[in-house]
């Protein structure tokens, strides 16, 4: 009997601390990898889910019941904004019926909110395609940028579970002093680019190349959000014959078949570059995402 009570005793034990562990995670949903991959370093501690990898386009996700049970749990919701997830991230809201992830007020936080966005349009309408009014929402790939979206997610963190401010400071300092000595790393190499013109499949690459220096000549998409057509190819072969143009770039997500078609006809290599954290085998995290996208740039002969 006695040792039955010490078992009890145990096992209500071992039951509270658990539950008390449980309460102390922080239940994290990004909407995309990066933002994923971000939040877990800035919250190493807390439970992390990312709503999609890079090898998907973020702009079209379906409202799974996985991904709505994943919000219902979240006690933050990290997105890049600028209503890049508007085709879905609002059903989410609606069918987890969490109401802690419902505003910016409480725990859902934009990056995009956080800086200047650039191509903001004053204008929009169904004719121009997927374009984004907000400016474009693939902020990530600029470091100075993110920088300042790692800072206001560290204080939204502090927000959301104060209990823990201490280890979010701290973690945060040692994440702005790592990217901060990689800026200037990244600065050097991103010299040889300055300049450089390519045609890519979207504006994913947007940031990177205003933040390099490098310029997109021409989009392969005809209208954003709509695939490459035999017409607009045709007409990206007389602007490519111009012969001033380094490469063909398409996001590791997207269809290569356009881009093949151009590369082959206009004598340019075809660039696939990862988009974010997962994109290719050395993009493990944020840093090594940004050492993989320059390697690869500098690479093209």
């Amino acid at each position: 009997m006695r040792i039955n009570s010490k078992l009890l005793l145990a096992v209500t034990s071992m039951s509270l601390l658990f539950t008390a562990t449980a309460k102390a995670e922080l239940n994290v949903f990004a909407c995309e990898p990066e933002y994923a991959a971000l939040a877990q370093t800035l919250a190493p501690d807390a439970r992390v889910y990312s709503a999609t990898t890079a090898m998907q386009d973020p702009h079209q996700v379906q409202a799974r019941p996985s991904l709505i049970a994943k919000m219902r749990q979240a006690d933050l919701v990290v997105c890049a904004g600028a209503d890049l997830e508007i085709g879905w991230l609002p059903m989410l809201q609606m069918k987890s019926a969490n109401r802690q992830v419902n505003s910016t007020d409480k725990g859902l936080f934009f990056a995009a909110d956080q800086i200047d966005t650039l191509d903001k349009l004053t204008h929009v309408d169904r004719s121009m395609g997927d374009v984004h009014a907000k400016g474009n929402p693939h902020l990530h790939l600029d470091p100075t940028r993110m920088l300042t979206v790692a800072q206001a997610l560290s204080a939204k963190l502090t927000e959301v579970d104060p209990e823990n401010a201490s280890r979010y400071t701290q973690s945060l300092s040692d994440f702005s002093q790592r990217w901060s000595a990689k800026i200037p790393q990244w600065q050097e190499q991103a010299k040889n680019l300055a300049g450089k013109k390519v045609i890519a499949y979207h504006s994913s690459f947007r940031y990177l190349f205003n933040w390099t220096g490098i310029e997109q000549v021409a989009d392969l998409e005809p209208k954003p959000g709509l695939a490459p057509t035999s017409s607009h190819l045709a007409s990206l072969l007389t602007r490519a014959e111009k012969g001033d143009v380094m490469a063909v770039i398409v996001a590791s997500y997207q269809d290569e078949r356009g881009a093949k078609w151009l590369g082959e006809r206009a004598n340019l290599p075809v660039l696939v570059l990862p988009m974010s954290v997962g994109g290719n085998e050395q993009s493990t995290d944020l840093i090594s995402l940004y050492d993989s996208l320059l390697t690869l740039l500098n690479g093209v002969k």
